[in-house]
């Protein structure tokens, strides 16, 4: 019996040694609650802690920075225009006291978050223009890439996305300073248009581009006019020299023929009946074959230099 005894208050002991310690880890921040009401100041240095058992409860936060992830949501600017939004955040638990008597957990603070964070984006966005929304600065475009619609997009803004951004964080800081808790950042993950925006900007888009083709298609078109005007004009320059150098050569070559035929028949009789003699045959050469029939006169060329040939 006695050994039971012993047995007992040793397991009770030990229930009671086991309530009583706790370990606090380097990302831990603890609070301590008393029939549901905080006791004492925050723990945060780690180590080996004391509590009364049974009668106190330990309630751990953690210190390190946490996530915030907004869900996308379909936002108005201030000039009309629906866009798609999609936001992150991180946060931290700065007063691990006050976060628990106003948001208990990180569950509640999660759902605070998303009407803050959601609430201060709709409200920032719709104070401003599309082109501040998605435009972080002021860009000078190359004088080939402007076009009157790209002047237009890249008007000079007074606001870019970073100073929008940084107006979500300040009014967030500020809605949040009285439940422990601490926003550290916030950026947008994405930002798009909206169904119907979407479809008229790739119109928008490809009528752009349908009108920058026909407009290098035409200079194009005028360049080549231009190219197969020049090389039609070289071309008949070149004809037309050729043709008149050719007329030159045909003529001199004419003239030197004459002047061989004059000199031939200047030439003594004999000489010049010779050349006849020559040429008589070289007609008769090309005029007559094997199965030609010839009736010559006694007063022929042919004949006289047939006759003068036998001699």
């Amino acid at each position: 019996m006695i050994r039971w005894l012993v047995i007992g208050a040793l397991v009770l002991a030990l229930l009671v040694l086991s309530g009583a310690f706790y370990t606090v880890n380097e990302w831990d921040q603890v609070i301590i609650t008393q029939f549901g009401k905080p006791v004492g100041d925050p723990i945060t240095t780690p180590g080996l802690k004391f509590k009364l058992p049974f009668i106190q409860k330990l309630h751990r936060f953690d210190k390190r920075f946490l996530e915030w992830q907004g869900k996308v949501a379909e936002l108005p600017t201030r000039d009309k225009v629906f866009i798609l939004v999609d936001t992150y955040a991180r946060w931290q638990i700065s007063d691990p006291l006050q976060f628990f008597r106003r948001l208990r957990n990180e569950m509640g603070a999660q759902s605070r978050l998303d009407d803050i964070l959601d609430g201060e984006t709709r409200n920032t966005i719709a104070k401003h223009d599309l082109l501040e929304v998605i435009r972080s600065s002021n860009r000078t475009p190359a004088e080939e890439e402007l076009t009157a619609e790209l002047a237009d997009e890249l008007a000079p803004i007074d606001v870019g996305r970073t100073e929008i951004r940084e107006q979500i964080l300040a009014a967030a800081q500020a809605r949040t300073a009285d439940l422990g808790i601490k926003i550290l950042d916030i950026q947008f993950k994405r930002i798009n248009y909206g169904e119907q925006v979407l479809n008229d900007v790739y119109n928008r888009m490809i009528s752009e581009r349908v009108r920058i083709s026909d407009r290098f298609r035409s200079e194009g078109q005028g360049e080549r006019a231009d190219i197969l005007g020049q090389m039609e004009r070289e071309l008949q320059r070149i004809q037309s020299e050729a043709f008149r150098q050719a007329e030159e050569i045909r003529g001199r070559a004419d003239a030197e023929a004459a002047d061989i035929f004059a000199r031939a028949y200047d030439q003594s009789p004999d000489s010049r009946s010779f050349y006849e003699f020559t040429k008589s045959m070289e007609t008769l050469k090309l005029t007559v074959d094997e199965g030609t029939w010839l009736l010559l006169t006694t007063d022929g060329d042919f004949y006289r230099f047939l006759e003068s040939s036998d001699q």
